[in-house]
């Protein structure tokens, strides 16, 4: 099977119901092929000489992909930029910053190319449950750029108050997505680590090198060098250990209520997910009875749970050797975990598909599908589950994700 041949075969269209009018903020609607959002965007800062906080968008969309989203600019052009990877169409003006609430939904139209004959009964199958029962609204691997090769997570020792395995985690540690300059750079710190002087001499001018300056001068005080790091980042970093918790937990209340037939299993960056399978009878009033309600983003925020689902989250945290209590972040202020729900059940809307001939292979055929999906929802999780039972390759996109507000992890 084969994902993202090219750019047409995975397109995203943002849809929004902010509509333009008047204000002081210009609304533009930036279309990509082959690029990242951030790339696009520093492009963009360059043209117009624009500083980096007049610029808003809703989240990133994927670099091998073709894209369109919406960016506002306090005060910008009321004019266009066509390039070679992306243009910028204005819209007109609004009121104020365009934001990921602005984001109603996105709209995916995907060809997987290159899939055997005989699976194609399998994945028309579970296509179909879907549209009865929906899929399981798991954070996909994009979520999760910032775990390198550990597979620790950042958020967890910062949680714990171990800020200089933190800070090795997120400034040090290999992660499989990083570039040919950002492996240089981490690997310079993995080798002088705690000599910081000898770092500084041979690190790019960076925000990490800025980190490493500050450590110079207070060298074993990493609780104050972790708080340098772009605030940005350490959402993102925050982001990432939240939604790991939030996978391991509803993944365990699937465990607990299903038996094991009418359960299948899939590989993630957070673990082995469970997913149901075969929904019938007894099972199918489960599936309902589970979905009827949104899971809390977990934190010390949360002082109440729902029914039936604490005892599961603790169990998760204890793994960690954690609790409830201790999943919050003591220094600095300004970075927390959020505080909402998530759906337990993600619903892809206006859901059409077809079957081509591949020209390429005899016994193989190309799968085509359109359909729409809500703010915060993977398109990569939709396909991950309706192809789950056959070896599928590694859908994520560089710590990227098409309909999250996710930065790239390895910029510190």
């Amino acid at each position: 099977m084969k994902l993202k041949s090219s750019p047409e075969d995975f397109c995203v269209e943002e849809l929004t119901d902010l509509r333009v009018g008047r204000g002081s903020h210009a609304l533009y609607r930036l279309t990509k092929r082959g690029i990242g959002t951030p790339e696009a965007i520093q492009e963009v800062l360059h043209r117009w000489n624009l500083p980096r906080q007049k610029i808003s968008y809703g989240g990133l969309k994927d670099r091998h992909a073709l894209t369109s989203q919406h960016v506002s600019i306090q005060g910008g052009p009321r004019t266009s930029i066509e390039e070679r990877s992306f243009s910028l169409e204005y819209l007109g003006q609004v009121p104020r910053p365009f934001s990921a609430s602005d984001i109603r939904s996105n709209r995916f139209r995907i060809r997987l190319r290159a899939i055997r004959d005989s699976f194609k009964q399998d994945y028309d199958a579970r296509l179909h449950q879907s549209r009865t029962h929906g899929l399981v609204n798991y954070f996909d691997d994009q979520r999760f750029g910032s775990i390198g090769i550990s597979g620790d997570l950042i958020g967890e020792a910062w949680c714990k108050g171990n800020y200089e395995r933190a800070l090795y985690l997120a400034m040090a540690e290999q992660n499989p997505h990083d570039r040919p300059r950002e492996k240089i750079q981490k690997e310079i710190l993995r080798e002088w680590w705690g000599q910081w002087g000898m770092c500084k001499d041979r690190l790019d001018r960076s925000h990490r090198r800025s980190v490493v300056t500050y450590l110079v001068d207070h060298p074993t005080d990493f609780k104050r060098a972790l708080a340098l790091i772009r605030q940005d980042l350490r959402g993102i970093y925050a982001a990432a250990f939240q939604s790991w918790v939030w996978n391991r937990w509803l993944s365990r209340l699937i465990q607990d209520r299903f038996s094991t037939e009418h359960l299948v299993w899939m590989e993630s960056r957070s673990g082995a997910l469970a997913i149901p399978s075969g929904l019938v009878g007894d099972s199918e009033r489960v599936w309902d009875g589970l979905v009827a309600m949104d899971l809390p983003l977990p934190s010390a925020r949360i002082h109440q749970w729902p029914t039936g689902t604490e005892e599961a989250l603790a169990a998760v945290l204890q793994d960690l050797t954690m609790t409830v209590r201790e999943m919050r972040f003591k220094y600095p202020r300004d970075t927390f975990f959020s505080k909402g729900s998530r759906s337990i059940r993600l619903m892809p809307m206006d859901l059409e598909s077809h079957w081509e001939t591949s020209t390429d292979r005899t016994g193989y055929s190309d799968w085509s599908m359109s359909f729409t999906l809500p703010r915060g929802a993977y398109a990569t999780m939709a396909i991950r589950q309706w192809t789950l039972e056959h070896n599928i390759p590694d859908l994520s996109d560089d710590g990227e994700s098409s309909d999250e507000a996710e930065e790239e992890p390895d910029h510190v």
